[in-house]
C-alpha cells in the first residue's frame, strides 16, 4: 500500500477579480498598468529638431503647424517600421533629413535650396 502525501494546507484555486478593461484607443487598452509603466520607461516618440535644423528653419523662414508635425511623426514611424535609418522627408516646400533612429530632424531646406542639391547618406524618402 502506498502512503498518501498529506498537504497540511491544500492548495485551492482562488477566484481573482480582474479590473474592468479601460476604454480602447487605437486598438490598445489605455491606462492599463503596463501602459503606464511603459510610458514612464520609454521616452516620448515625438520628433525633435537638432540645433542645426532649428537654425536652418529660422534662416529660411520655414515653420510647421501642429498637423505638419503630426504628419512628420507619422512619416518617421512609417520609415522606422520599414527599417529606414536616415530619411529624406518632403513636406510641401520643405525638405527634411531625419535620423529615424534618433527621431531627430538633422537639417532642413526650402524649395529654392533643393534645386541642384544632392542628398547623400539617406536610405529612404517620404513625400507628404
Amino acid at each position: 500500500m502506498i502512503d498518501p502525501i498529506l498537504f497540511p494546507n491544500p492548495i485551492r484555486p482562488e477566484r481573482i477579480e480582474r479590473p474592468q478593461q479601460q476604454k480602447q484607443v487605437n486598438g490598445q487598452t489605455s491606462d492599463s498598468p503596463f501602459a503606464r509603466v511603459l510610458d514612464q520607461k520609454i521616452p516620448t516618440q515625438e520628433v525633435k529638431f537638432s540645433q542645426h535644423a532649428q537654425e536652418r528653419l529660422r534662416a529660411r523662414n520655414i515653420s510647421f503647424s501642429a498637423s505638419d508635425i503630426a504628419n512628420l511623426e507619422g512619416a518617421v514611424n512609417s520609415v522606422a517600421q520599414k527599417g529606414g535609418k536616415e530619411s529624406l522627408v518632403m513636406m510641401g516646400d520643405a525638405a527634411l533629413v531625419v535620423s529615424v533612429k534618433n527621431r531627430t530632424v538633422v537639417t532642413a531646406m526650402d524649395r529654392s535650396q533643393m534645386k541642384g542639391n544632392v542628398f547623400t547618406n539617406i536610405d529612404s524618402a517620404v513625400v507628404i
